[in-house]
C-alpha cells in the first residue's frame, strides 16, 4: 500500500485519531476494525502500531480526552463567577454548547463506555463523576443560599445532566430552532424548576 504524503509523525498518529474516532462512531467499537483504520490513514496495519498499542487503548484515549478537554473548558468558563444563578446558567450554557458542536465524540463517549476493560472503565467513570460534582456543587451552594430548591443534589445532577446532554440525540442543525433557541428554553426548564416556590 502506498504511504500517503505527509503521513508521517504526528500526522499519521492524528489522522489515526480522527479516523479510529469516526470507524467507532459509525461501526461501534466492536464493529471497527485495525485493519479498516489502517486503510484508511494510508498505512500498513502494523503501522498502526507504532501510534497505538490496541484498539482499547485507542478508545480509552478518546473517552479520558474528551472527559479531560471537557472539565478543563468548564472550570474555565466558570472561572470568576460567584453567584450560584449565574453558575448554573453558565454551566447549561456552556454544557449545552459543547455537547452541540461537539457531536460524535459526545456520542462515542456515551455509548462506548461499556466497551471499555474494567480498569479503563473505572479511570472514565471517575473522570465523569469529577465533572458531575461541578454541577453538584453549584446546586449544593444555591441550596444553601437559598438562592435555589434542590431537594436531592445527586438525583438533580443526574437528572440535569441528562436532559441536557439528551438534546444531542435529536437536536437537527437545520431544524427550527439554533443553538440560542435551545440553549433559552433548556434555560428555562432547568433554572424554572428549581428557583424556590413563593
Amino acid at each position: 500500500m502506498a504511504r500517503k504524503a505527509g503521513s508521517d509523525g504526528s500526522k499519521t498518529a492524528e489522522a489515526i485519531r480522527a479516523a479510529g474516532l469516526r470507524l467507532i462512531f459509525e461501526h461501534g467499537y466492536e464493529g471497527m476494525s485495525l485493519r479498516d483504520l489502517a486503510q484508511i490513514v494510508g498505512i500498513q496495519p502494523g503501522s498502526l502500531y507504532n501510534h497505538i498499542t490496541t484498539k482499547q487503548a485507542l478508545l480509552f484515549d478518546f473517552l479520558v480526552e474528551h472527559m479531560t478537554r471537557l472539565t478543563e473548558a468548564l472550570d474555565a468558563a466558570l472561572a470568576g463567577i460567584e453567584s450560584p444563578l449565574a453558575r448554573l446558567d453558565t454551566f447549561i450554557e456552556f454544557h449545552l454548547r459543547y455537547h452541540l458542536t461537539r457531536r460524535m465524540e459526545v456520542f462515542v463517549n456515551n455509548s462506548e463506555l461499556r466497551s471499555l476493560e474494567p480498569q479503563n472503565r473505572a479511570v472514565v467513570t471517575g473522570l465523569r463523576r469529577d465533572y458531575e460534582r461541578r454541577l453538584e456543587q453549584i446546586l449544593a451552594e444555591g441550596t444553601r443560599s437559598g438562592a435555589l430548591n434542590v431537594p436531592d443534589v445527586t438525583i438533580a445532577t443526574f437528572a440535569i445532566i441528562a436532559q441536557l446532554t439528551g438534546v444531542v440525540g435529536w437536536y437537527d442543525p437545520k431544524g427550527r430552532l439554533g443553538e440560542d433557541e435551545i440553549i433559552a428554553i433548556h434555560r428555562q426548564l432547568v433554572v424554572g424548576g428549581l428557583l424556590p416556590i413563593p
